[in-house]
């Protein structure tokens, strides 16, 4: 388990694509149990340990998650994440290249839980949630293309469908239409900054996760390294 912060009161983990955030049906150990024996461990504490979960993770999705190791962090953080006081930045690698090199999706989804998948219209349907992001092309290579995707709103499985209605599916990603799974199971989307005011010092923390260990990533990577907007971006 990668943490990239820890203070008394929040502790932001780099997520793998496999793990879960918070219990499921499937009954598989999550992310908050795990970090829950390292800090017992850590700081060889007899009794229970505190971790308030404040949001989630698609499972195939790696990445950022701020667990709060105190109540006060957990309340706070839970009010930040409602007001969207939270910026939280993704990268994505799709096949097909965007329409235009920046811009704003915006579209209405309906969930649907019995196949845990979200159906993207572009006019307001019944039942349906608005859903917008912002993207930007940060690099073009010869079969995929890198994004990166600041989020406006907060839906099920927003991005992955958003883009895929786009006609940019993330690699990987079988559900919402690339052609072939990724060889570890998960999809090219990583969680990959989060700037907010911290819940108690009021300080900002601004956080970034690494890409992952692959090949395509740091090709894609260190062609967008080549752009200044992407370097002043400082991500």
């Amino acid at each position: 388990m990668e943490v990239i912060y820890e203070d008394n009161h929040i502790i932001i983990v780099n997520k793998n694509c496999h793990e879960i955030v918070q219990g499921d049906k499937t009954g598989d150990t999550p992310l908050s149990e795990t970090l829950k024996e390292w800090l017992k461990k850590k700081y060889n504490k007899p009794g229970n340990v505190f971790i308030g979960v404040t949001h989630r993770l698609d499972r195939p999705v790696s990445g950022l998650v701020i667990f709060a190791k105190t109540s006060k962090a957990l309340s706070r953080l839970n009010e930040m994440f409602k007001k969207g006081e939270i910026k939280k930045t993704y990268f994505a690698i799709v096949k097909n290249r965007p329409p235009q090199p920046v811009g704003t999706l915006v579209h209405y989804l309906a969930r649907n839980e019995k196949t845990n998948k979200s159906i993207a219209y572009d006019t307001a349907r019944p039942g349906t949630q608005r859903a917008e992001l912002d993207y930007r092309l940060l690099a073009a290579g010869e079969r995929y293309h890198l994004l990166e995707i600041n989020l406006k709103t907060g839906r099920h499985h927003q991005i992955r469908c958003q883009l895929a209605k786009a006609g940019c599916p993330i690699k990987g990603d079988l559900k919402y239409g690339a052609e072939r799974s990724n060889p570890d199971g998960g999809i090219s989307l990583l969680a990959r900054r989060i700037v907010f005011e911290h819940p108690v010092s009021h300080q900002i923390v601004d956080v970034v996760a690494p890409v992952p260990d692959e090949k395509l990533w740091h090709e894609l990577e260190n062609i967008a390294n080549t752009r200044p907007e992407y370097l002043s971006s400082g991500i």
